[in-house]
């Protein structure tokens, strides 16, 4: 009898942490780019009126800076990062008092959750491998009630003026070369997936899906299926 070999399950890389532990104490410093700041304005309004009375899973929740805005119209907010150091900063933010926080891997959440009529991930899929992408929506959806309010947002292709790219690999995953304040180099996965990929991958997991271009971001908004 032949034995079925299931493919294993993806994990944000060890690298990927690393990058993000070091930069957690001046990650915010991306959100004070002049050239950011309607952007970020329009975002800090529309995520709350989005999430507004909803149970909400924030997925790569970071420093918590999208965190602390969902919190104020959300009626549950549990928000996650796989990385302990950046989760500190986000505790810290004023307004996320009822916020639960929880330190876990978005390729394998805890069962334990519960189940949301909500979703986001903020700056989070363009670090989702291509040949992952549907197995992490397929684990983010089993969290979801069917008509969840899904909302991705994340940095357009603006974003390769300060971090062009340096790599391709076979998958057609692309990578940045980043520099931190002490000086190390990293080499970081960074997509840059276009709406028509967007509808097209998204379409087997929702309804209604709305691609958004804004400056310096993307952001597609839709309604979960049932699965």
């Amino acid at each position: 009898m032949t034995k079925t070999v299931m493919p294993a399950m993806p994990q944000a890389s060890t690298e990927m942490h690393a990058y993000y532990a070091q930069r957690a104490p001046y990650y915010d410093a991306v959100y004070l780019k002049p050239e950011r700041q309607e952007d970020i304005a329009f975002l800090a309004a529309h995520l709350p009126d989005r999430f507004r009375g909803l149970e909400v899973l924030e997925l790569a929740c970071g420093t918590g800076y999208w965190t602390q805005h969902i919190a104020t119209s959300a009626k549950r907010l549990v928000a996650t990062d796989g990385t302990a150091e950046p989760l500190a900063f986000a505790r810290l933010r004023p307004g996320t008092g009822l916020v639960e926080f929880r330190q876990a891997d978005a390729y394998a959440l805890p069962p334990d959750l519960g189940a949301f009529d909500g979703a986001f991930a903020g700056l989070w899929f363009s670090h989702v491998p291509v040949e992952a992408r549907v197995v992490f929506l397929q684990g983010l959806h089993s969290f979801l009630k069917p008509g969840a309010r899904v909302v991705l947002m994340d940095n357009n292709v603006v974003q390769l003026r300060d971090y062009p790219l340096r790599e391709t690999d076979a998958a057609g995953n692309t990578y940045q070369m980043r520099q931190l304040n002490d000086g190390s180099m990293h080499r970081v996965l960074k997509n840059f997936p276009t709406e028509a990929e967007l509808v097209a991958l998204l379409a087997e997991f929702g309804e209604q899906i709305k691609f958004s271009e804004l400056d310096n971001f993307w952001m597609v908004e839709y309604a979960a299926k049932a699965l």
